[in-house]
């Protein structure tokens, strides 16, 4: 397979930029260093492009290494044709070099393999070649044999039977015709075991859809109940179609002595070898393409979140919520420091609201706290209300934000939280987290394994190192399109950075402990076992304010800083003046870029980055994104009445809509036929998580705690 033109075909890109692509990957280039300093050679790739690419590679490379054992395997049993080793090196899948090999497979005892150890085989041929000229019990007499066990006519037409629904199962292009078949006309349908147990599947309890029909979602519904045993699952196929098939490819000849039992061994080969084997393969494959699917929902669901724009200069009162033990409280200082914890009773049992209230006062007043992050977990709802009823009590200007705690209990009892907080229990820990990741959510959520962060569906139901891959993807461009300050940044969140290892994120921290501050990038190189490739992918993407070189506080890359100074100098400007706030308008200056690319030595979409560098130096792309809406009053889901309009902050979003917190603890959902007037595929079409949109009450179930929006105004 010519691996570089079928990447070039899925990717609808030019082969040139493939070739460049995988060059680099090879040379053990990172994407995010790829995708934003190798621009020209890749003809401006982006880090979406490049993972797509970097997976399908993977796969495909995979592929050609299976393609060489199955062909080895099957020539060292004597077995290979010119023909089947050009099937072979045409496939497209592993599925496709599976059906070729699976007749040269070494099998396990079957029935078919016993019935050849007993003789039979030629007896199979026999019928299976439709020679005989005479009836099936007198060609079978001939192979009966005591010794062999084959003591009636009867045992040996049935072993016969089993030889040929064997070689029937293993033919490649049956199995491939009856996949298709399989795919295109059957259902896929579900029952429950228990009509009368009430369960979240009620939906799928008399279930049926075609499966060229379904839809990730309820694929992972569907699997999830059948694993928790409510639901069972099959797979209905056009089945008379399918036989009369196999019937016509079997029985070539008119028999009358074999034309019977070739049709009983493919019934037999159809209902007992080869139909299970394609639902599970069907199966398989729906699970495969709603993982897929959930995954990239998941992946962007966590982009938006992590980019986040972060609310600076404020100090932060995180509110870890809860009932019996107390609400966690954790006041931390603009730069991230915790400066106070304190526990706090307003809640049930105790309901010590006016004591919460005189230390929540206290801790204003001490502090200058200005903003409340509040965790949405149990008992949010009601320190919600402690909080507005306390606004009216102070003359402070102090708002709430409520945060999704998601991932903060398990950040809190993680080992890195007891590195960094060694003297704080969990709870005063996850008040700490609720409170930072307000202040940066992108340096505070690395911390936390992502798919603990809660925003995504079923992703517990699916493969867990796939999902862990595609997440770490999206935390490691989040990470690097931002960029990071060498100076304060944590060991979690330079693990991120391209080109940089857990071992030398802790390097870098102990560096800095030791030998104060960076104050230019270069010192990166003095960190043990950073190097100069190491040096290469990560440097650009780090940042140093008021160092000894002005450009090491933007993104330009070190290897562009001789073209970047000559620019300067060639404008009438100095590397100095780019502290000053960047150089507005010097993109009118340059008229002709690409001379000035050529006079630079550099290219023009690199030259054209350093321009929007020096204009807008270490700009942040975060603030850009809609930011969180600042209460300071409550409302309750019972003062929630049908065509009340308000504005919400989309918290998640699935296959089926998204979901929006409108401040009443309870998040409503907006289905996604109700998300505007045109056809959609997918809610990500329309809304992003973070988005802050305007949405209608359609209706309020206070038993069950839903509530149904519309953002068709």
């Amino acid at each position: 397979m010519d691996i570089l033109g079928k990447l070039t075909e899925e990717l609808q890109v030019k082969r040139w930029q493939v070739e460049a692509a995988v060059g680099l990957i090879d040379e053990g280039n990172t994407i995010p260093f790829i995708s934003r300093y190798r621009k020209e050679m890749t003809g401006a790739l982006n880090d979406e492009q490049l993972r797509k690419l970097d997976e399908r590679l993977s796969y495909l490379r995979n592929l050609e290494d299976k393609k060489a054992q199955v062909i080895a395997t099957i020539e060292e049993q004597g077995k290979l044709t010119e023909e089947l080793r050009g099937q072979i090196e045409a496939a497209e899948t592993q599925v496709e070099v599976d059906d070729l090999y699976r007749p040269y497979r070494p099998k396990r005892r079957t029935r078919a393999t016993m019935a050849k150890e007993k003789g039979l085989e030629g007896l199979a041929n026999v019928i299976l070649l439709q020679m005989t000229r005479r009836s099936l019990e007198e060609e079978a007499e001939a192979y009966l044999s005591e010794e062999k066990g084959v003591t009636t006519v009867e045992e040996a037409l049935a072993g016969a039977r089993d030889i040929i629904a064997e070689n029937i199962s293993d033919e490649a292009d049956y199995r491939t015709y009856i996949r298709e078949m399989t795919w295109k006309e059957g259902v896929i349908s579900s029952e429950a075991k228990d009509e009368t147990q009430e369960s979240v599947y009620e939906t799928y309890y008399h279930f049926s859809q075609p499966l060229c029909k379904m839809v990730g979602h309820r694929t992972l519904a569907l699997n999830r109940g059948e694993a928790e045993k409510v639901l069972t699952i099959k797979i209905e196929a056009p089945q008379e179609r399918i036989l009369r098939y196999l019937e016509k490819k079997v029985v070539t000849r008119d028999n009358p002595y074999t034309e019977g039992v070739l049709k009983e061994a493919a019934a037999d080969s159809y209902n007992r070898l080869i139909a299970p084997a394609i639902e599970r393969e069907i199966r398989n494959l729906l699970t495969e393409q709603a993982e897929e699917g959930a995954i990239q929902v998941f992946g962007k669901n966590l982009e938006q979140l992590l980019m986040q724009p972060p609310i600076a200069g404020q100090t932060v009162l995180g509110w870890d919520p809860a009932f019996r033990t107390g609400c966690k409280l954790a006041v931390v200082d603009p730069t991230g420091k915790v400066l106070d914890t304190v526990v706090i009773y307003p809640t049930a049992p105790q309901n010590k609201v006016k004591e919460a209230k005189a230390t929540l006062k206290k801790l204003i007043e001490t502090y200058g706290v200005t903003l409340i992050s509040l965790g949405n977990g149990t008992a949010s709802r009601e320190s919600e209300q402690v909080i507005v009823e306390l606004f009216q009590e102070i003359p402070q200007n102090v708002q709430y934000v409520i945060v999704n705690e998601a991932g903060a209990s398990v950040y809190s009892a993680s080992k890195l939280a007891t590195e960094e907080f060694p003297n704080f229990d969990v709870g005063q820990r996850s008040a700490a987290s609720i409170a930072r990741r307000l202040q940066d959510p992108l340096a505070e959520l690395v911390k936390i394994d992502p798919k603990a962060i809660g925003v995504g569906q079923y992703q517990h139901d699916m493969n867990q190192k796939r999902l862990s891959e595609a997440l770490g993807g999206v935390v490691e461009d989040s990470v690097n399109k931002v960029g990071v300050d060498l100076n304060t940044a944590s060991a979690p969140l330079l693990e991120y950075v391209s080109g940089i290892t857990k071992t030398l994120a802790k390097n870098i921290v102990a560096y800095r402990e030791e030998h104060g501050r960076f104050a230019d990038r270069r010192q990166l190189l003095k960190v043990p076992k950073l190097g100069p490739k190491a040096f290469e992918q990560c440097a650009g993407f780090l940042r140093i304010a008021k160092g000894s070189n002005p450009l090491d506080a933007t993104s330009v890359h070190p290897e562009s800083y001789e073209a970047a100074t000559k620019l300067l100098t060639s404008l009438g400007y100095q590397a100095e003046d780019i502290t000053s706030g960047g150089l507005k308008g010097i993109s009118k200056k340059v008229s002709q870029p690409k001379e000035m690319a050529e006079k630079l030595g550099v290219g023009e979409l690199t030259l054209k980055d350093i321009i929007a560098e020096l204009e807008k130096p270490a700009r942040d792309p975060r603030d850009e994104m809609p930011r969180p809406i600042l209460r300071s009053d409550v409302l309750d889901m019972k003062d929630l009445t049908p065509g009340m309009v308000l504005k919400g902050t989309v918290r998640n979003i699935i296959d089926f809509g998204a979901f929006v917190d409108i401040g009443v603890h309870q998040d409503g959902l907006v289905h996604i036929s109700q998300m505007t007037d045109r056809y959609i595929k997918h809610p990500l079409e329309v809304v992003k998580v973070g988005d802050v949109v305007e949405v209608k009450v359609l209706s309020v179930d206070l038993n069950k705690k839903r509530i149904a929006l519309t953002m068709k105004l």
